[in-house]
């Protein structure tokens, strides 16, 4: 029975990874799963976004300010990571500016709504419904004695006039132009308070008016929910909410997306994305409390101001956690969760301006660098072969793989290809010839001495391995601080510069010497092309 070989397991693994991530670059019509891994190339070799943030730091001392920024950078890039954008540069321009750089990204409106969304998570209890009425009632009176405050609110009750009155304009002059405005503009619905879906832009306006929150009797607060993606021609609930923010997005320690089971009862999420959330311990201490507190009442997940959802509290609920349901797409949920994991904002950002750019290299530079990067190749490729024989043959092929390995797993972490990454490629070419260079010397001196090929094989990679492991390992971290401290091309470069070092490694002391062994110095062989 012949005996289990790890090193051929590990080559058929390194084989089959490198084939099933570079298919789609060669094969067209796969499966979609399967076509969805292709290379991502970078903002200089394929375009894509920019955009320049302004950071509002008003009332900011200098020092706050310059934390401010930072900060905002840092929390940004947190967002477009998880978002998905590989090898995005971010990076602080003057003094209060963020210029960010998004590859390839296919949404630009999304990744710009992602990056400035304050994500201020509240926690508020729902008004029963005779508060919620008597609330409704004072705010129309209140309304009514400041209507000149509120343009379309003037609007309305001029229309409302002039239907009631008809022709006869002399009634309409007499009529109370204010009793009535504002809960015309709301009706009971099943549970919530409705607002047809044709005025529900004049509600949010006057939920946002710092005028009309005046008007709001002491304590309570209004904010609709959210809106359904399917159809923008249904009406929208109103909730009248206590005003007191129970727990806020400073109690959540972790956000995930979660999909609902088709069998489930709750129609919320039966086969529907939905958020799940953890509490910090602090956190859930507050939530158990909040629920035991308020059994029976409702306590609605306030995000930005639009209630996502409001649940009835049946139990006190012990552990700290908690869903988010709504309308939900599969994306919307996960920038959601993106924003819910990395946190506020601390200081408001408004873009300046959006510019969907084009390959900064032009086509022509492109070519070019393809055409040095091949003639690179072509040329190390001819120096082995001429200079080693078959065993030049040998480390060529293995150099064909070691690039192929590179793309592959480029294509597998999600990691654009840049100009500097081309750069990294055709440096870790020749590294990975010149560890083969090393190991052949090292059998070449082996030879001299009399050993047989199989001999001076074993010998010259126990010698040189270790030399080989040293040069390639201090080159690994100095890819680490560069991709630590680095930003943008700089980290594109590193990336391939790593992933290159871990397949010449490979290819060099595994697969060269494998081929060696099996194919040129097995038998009882007397010489060695090489």
């Amino acid at each position: 029975m012949k005996k289990f070989s790890w090193r051929g397991l590990s080559i058929v693994i390194f084989i089959c990874l490198t084939a099933y991530f570079l298919a789609p670059l060669a094969i067209p019509n796969l499966p979609e799963f399967w076509a969805s891994q292709k290379l991502r190339l970078g903002l200089d070799l394929k375009g894509g976004t920019q955009i320049l943030l302004a950071v509002d730091t008003k009332g900011l001392s200098e020092a706050d300010a310059a934390k401010a920024v930072d900060q905002n950078i840092k929390i940004i890039s947190e967002r477009i990571d998880q978002y998905g954008v590989a090898e995005p540069i971010i990076q602080k321009v003057g003094t209060n500016r963020i210029m960010v750089q998004l590859p390839g990204v296919r949404d630009p409106e999304a990744a710009e709504q992602l990056i400035r969304q304050t994500a201020m998570l509240e926690f508020k209890l729902v008004a029963p419904p005779d508060a919620a009425n008597q609330v409704i009632q004072i705010l129309d009176a209140n309304v009514a004695a400041n209507l000149q405050q509120f343009p379309a609110l003037q609007e309305i009750a001029r229309k409302d006039k002039q239907l009631i009155a008809g022709a006869d304009s002399t009634k309409a002059d007499t009529l109370d132009t204010g009793t009535g405005v504002f809960s015309s503009l709301v009706r009971k619905g099943e549970v919530d308070l409705k607002v047809q879906y044709d005025v529900v832009d004049i509600i949010q306006t006057l939920v946002a008016d710092t005028n009309f929150v005046k008007l709001m009797p002491m304590g309570y607060t209004l904010a609709l929910g959210k809106s359904n993606l399917e159809s923008k021609l249904e009406d929208r609930d109103l909730y009248v909410l206590s005003s007191e923010a129970k727990m806020n997005g400073s109690d959540l320690a972790k956000a995930r997306v979660e999909i609902g089971s088709s069998t489930s009862t709750d129609i919320r999420t039966a086969n529907k994305p939905y958020i799940s959330i953890e509490m910090k311990r602090e956190g859930a201490r507050k939530f158990e409390t909040v629920t035991g507190d308020n059994v029976g009442r409702r306590l609605a997940i306030v995000l930005d101001g639009v209630v996502y959802s409001a649940p009835n509290i049946q139990e006190r609920i012990a552990g700290g956690s908690a869903q988010i349901t709504g309308s939900f797409t599969i994306q919307e949920a996960n920038d959601l969760a993106i924003v819910l994991n990395t946190g506020n904002l601390l200081a408001p950002i408004e873009p300046i301006n959006r510019t969907d750019v084009g390959a900064t290299l032009g086509k022509d530079s492109i070519e070019s660098g393809k055409l040095a990067g091949l003639i690179g190749i072509i040329a190390v490729a001819l120096f082995m072969l001429i200079y080693y024989k078959l065993s030049g043959l040998i480390a060529d092929i293995a150099l064909v793989f070691n690039v192929g390995f590179i793309l592959a797993m480029l294509t597998a972490f999600g990691a654009s290809l840049t100009m500097p990454g081309i750069a990294g490629i055709i440096l870790t070419i020749g590294m990975a010839v010149d560890a083969n260079v090393l190991i052949y010397e090292r059998i070449k001196e082996e030879m001299a001495q009399g050993k047989t090929p199989r001999s001076a094989v074993d010998a010259g990679y126990k010698r040189a391995t270790i030399t080989i492991w040293d040069s390639q390992l201090t080159t690994l971290i100095a890819a680490a601080v560069l991709y630590n401290f680095g930003t943008g091309p700089i980290r594109g470069f590193a990336v391939t510069l790593a992933i290159g070092i871990v397949g010449s490694m490979f290819t060099a002391i595994v697969f060269v010497r494998s081929i060696l062994e099996t194919f040129v110095v097995n038998g009882t062989k007397k010489s060695l092309s090489i």
